[in-house]
């Protein structure tokens, strides 16, 4: 919970609140969580609740905090010299695609309206310039601009991901267009 800085009182009982309402989260989704089922759960008064929290939002912007931080270390970015740099490419971006489906599945409209994008954007895009640049610099993609292209590539996952989320389109489905529709963006790099 570093980083909450409005939080009142920091003690176990605030991480059984904060692992209450993760839990909920993932069982029956962010946007059906109130102060009143996270009491029921733990079987603790308001009381309890709000020396601990201002509020049921600062609550659910921990347990978001914490998924993003388990998705980011879930994503493997190191390059293996000796794997196909094209498949590597599409694996790392088809796994951060499957990490993060069910988070904002269980966060759909959260996500967006708590999300730190300037912070998510620039964590992401610099993984993939790294990408890029390792691309260009071994000859296998063309030479581009590797901060416009990394923010594109960001958009485009983002953009994809809301848009499954949103039709409900099943994971296993979700992936498999994901991983055509990336393709195209991928052949149109190589060198």
């Amino acid at each position: 919970m570093d980083g909450i800085k409005s939080q009142l009182i920091q003690d176990e009982m605030s991480e059984r609140i904060v692992e209450t309402a993760e839990k909920l989260a993932y069982s029956v989704g962010a946007h059906t969580i109130t102060v009143r089922k996270i009491l029921r759960e733990l079987d603790i008064t308001n009381r309890v609740f709000y020396n601990r929290f201002h509020n049921l939002d600062e609550v659910l912007r921990i347990v978001y905090q914490n998924t993003v931080t388990k998705i980011r270390s879930r994503v493997k970015s190191e390059i293996d010299e000796k794997s196909d740099f094209f498949e590597h490419i599409m694996d790392l971006a088809s796994s951060a695609i499957f990490i993060s489906y069910e988070t904002k599945i269980r966060f759909s409209s959260y996500v967006y309206e708590t999300d730190d994008e300037a912070s998510n954007c620039e964590w992401w895009t610099d993984i993939i310039k790294k990408h890029i640049e390792y691309g260009v610099s071994k000859g296998y993609i063309k030479e581009v601009d590797s901060d416009i292209l990394s923010h594109s590539i960001w958009c485009f996952c983002r953009g994809y991901n809301s848009d499954v989320v949103a039709r409900e389109l099943p994971r296993e489905k979700a992936i498999e267009e994901f991983r055509y529709s990336f393709g195209f963006m991928i052949e149109g790099l190589k060198k």
